[in-house]
């Protein structure tokens, strides 16, 4: 059997995840701060892909990274191209795995006691300082979470992918894609073995967080008794 699918979806998923993790903190500290009257829309942009179908995802990425599309004819221009290629299961991947990096962020920023920020703030800390030594570690539980979740959808895309990656074994065929091909050709045991490993994969990286994210609230909590 071959496994080259996996190895293609862990790929895809991990690049995915650490793209989606710096963009998802930036959207999440944008928006938790932000006070003008389209927070309600920006908010709902960067959420959108959490409920569209994951086809009309793929096709509006297939619409913008097409031959006809801004972005692929700025490819094209230098040469590139991203449909039907392996960089675009990770645009696909980062699509669908933003939009739970950025809500789970954006809870825990706006969980944070705001007179701990303004306290730093009277003493004459950087905003930046703040962010990092003080916004950062009081949220990190929420964003270790938001990392974790945006992996496991990442890792689990489907719809989105194989509209703009295709399913080009040793390319672009994922795990998911995988599944559906090969319950739809009647090769059942091949199909049960590809959903028994993505299974166990999501199972330990889920298990994984749920015990990382009760050692950090531990800490913090302890660090608070202090």
């Amino acid at each position: 059997m071959d496994f080259t699918p996996l190895l293609i979806s862990l790929r895809a998923a991990i690049i995915a995840t650490i793209g989606t993790f710096f963009l998802g903190i930036a959207a999440a500290c944008f928006v938790s701060g932000y006070r003008g009257k389209f927070k309600g829309l920006i908010d709902g942009v960067l959420t959108l892909p959490l409920v569209l179908p994951p086809t009309v995802i793929g096709f509006l990425l297939l619409i913008l990274f097409g031959k006809n599309g801004p972005l692929g004819k700025l490819l094209m221009s230098i040469g590139k191209t991203v449909i039907f290629s392996w960089p675009a299961t990770v645009i696909a991947a980062s699509v669908v795995a933003f939009p739970l990096m950025y809500r789970t962020v954006r809870s825990a920023f706006e969980q944070i006691d705001q007179n701990i920020i303004n306290a730093a703030r009277t003493l004459g800390v950087s905003e930046w300082k703040i962010f990092w030594r003080i916004t950062i570690p009081l949220a990190w539980p929420g964003v270790a979470a938001g990392t974790v979740l945006a992996f496991a959808r990442a890792l689990g895309d489907f719809g989105a992918t194989l509209m703009i990656g295709g399913n080009i074994p040793g390319k672009t065929l994922t795990i998911p894609a995988a599944i559906f091909f090969a319950a739809e050709s009647g090769e059942m045991r091949k199909a049960l073995i590809w959903v028994m490993l993505i299974f166990i994969v999501s199972l330990i990286v889920m298990t994984l967080m749920n015990y990382w994210t009760d050692y950090q609230r531990k800490m913090i909590a302890t660090a608070g008794r202090k």
